[in-house]
Parts: C-alpha cells; sequence; structure tokens
C-alpha cells in the first residue's frame, strides 16, 4: 500500500502559488526533506502551509483520527500523511502551456483505454499506434498517435485503421491542460487542487 501511495499524484505549485506539474509523493518528500518545499494543506476553508519538520508533527496529530480521503505512508516510527499540494519556496518561473508529448501523458489522455477495442489496459500491455503509419508519411504527433492495445496493434499492422476495417473510437487530438492533473482532479482526493487549476474545475 504503502508503495502505491508514494506514487500517487502531488499538485506542484511555484513560489506564487501558480500550479507548474504534477509529480509523485517520493519526490514530493525529497523536496520538502531538502527545505526546496512546503506542504500547503486544505484545513476548514484555508490553505495552510508546513515545512517538512512541522508537517510530520501535524501527521502524528492527525493519524490519531484519521479522516476520510486521507492517506498515510509508514515512516520510521510514524505515520506520515500523504501531501496533495506543495509549494516550492524558491522556484518562480512561470507555468509551462505546453504539454509535453511522451508515453504517459497520451496513455492518460487516452484514459488507458485502446482507442481500437475499448477495453482498458494496464501501461504495460499498450503500446502507441500511428493512426496513419509513419511509411505512409503519418506524423509523431498528438493528432496523430493513440494508445493501443498489443492485439489490436498487431492486427491494425502499417495500415490505416480504414484499409484495416477498424474504427477509431475517438478523434485523437492534442489536449490543453496536462491529462494526469485533469483526471487527477476527478478523484476526491484532490479536490483541493481545484482552487489552483479553475480551468480543470
Amino acid at each position: 500500500m504503502s508503495q502505491s501511495l508514494l506514487d500517487s499524484h502531488v499538485l506542484i505549485l511555484n513560489r506564487f502559488y501558480m500550479a507548474i506539474r504534477v509529480v509523485d509523493v517520493r519526490r514530493t518528500l525529497t523536496l520538502l526533506y531538502r527545505q526546496c518545499a512546503e506542504v500547503i494543506s486544505h484545513e476548514a476553508g484555508q490553505f495552510i502551509s508546513y515545512d517538512f519538520d512541522s508537517w510530520c508533527e501535524m501527521s502524528q496529530l492527525n493519524a490519531i483520527e484519521k479522516q476520510p480521503g486521507d492517506d498515510f505512508i509508514q515512516a520510521v516510527g510514524f505515520e506520515m500523511q500523504v501531501p496533495r499540494i506543495a509549494r516550492l519556496t524558491r522556484f518562480d518561473r512561470m507555468p509551462l502551456q505546453t504539454v509535453r508529448f511522451n508515453r504517459k501523458n497520451l496513455f492518460a489522455r487516452d484514459e488507458h483505454t485502446c482507442q481500437y477495442c475499448g477495453k482498458d489496459y494496464p501501461t504495460h500491455k499498450l503500446s502507441l499506434d500511428h493512426v496513419v503509419p509513419r511509411s505512409q508519411g503519418g506524423p509523431t504527433t498528438w493528432e496523430n498517435i493513440v494508445a493501443c492495445c498489443l492485439r489490436c496493434n498487431s492486427r491494425k499492422g502499417g495500415r490505416t485503421p480504414k484499409q484495416a476495417g477498424m474504427k477509431l473510437r475517438t478523434k485523437p487530438s492534442k489536449p490543453r491542460f496536462n491529462p494526469l492533473v485533469t483526471h487527477s482532479v476527478d478523484d476526491p482526493r484532490y479536490d483541493c487542487w481545484k482552487t489552483f487549476l479553475p480551468a480543470a474545475g
């Protein structure tokens, strides 16, 4: 359980409280311990900041009466509450507007669903498919790549969906916002993100 919680998402803000990226809990704890970031906690309608030591103390108090939706990981001698938001204390760059094109974001955009058969798959059973194959001049872009299961990828081969007699479930497009952020706010645990992501709220 603790391992999966270490891989869960934390929204990272810059020094001016602007959302800039999503990282895992493991990376966040490293930033906190190195005093490069602080936890931003939503409590009774307010956002309160904690450095690493005060967050450890607060975690011990919260562990006595755990609230629904709170997650804890086992530290040495106590349980540490999993933070949802952290603010970088020395980073003031503006958030990047471009969504990075990579496997993780593309699978998130397509919700880990094969865009041909419609079935959900774990990451290791998905591949990237060029809708218009590279051999036919298809580019490697958001608009021409979809998540595809290994079986459908093999069936389609180096053909277009029409040539292979297969139907594409949705037309691929470049997402306006990071798909990991967009999907995370659908999880009640990440409701506190919506204040910093008005477009996703």
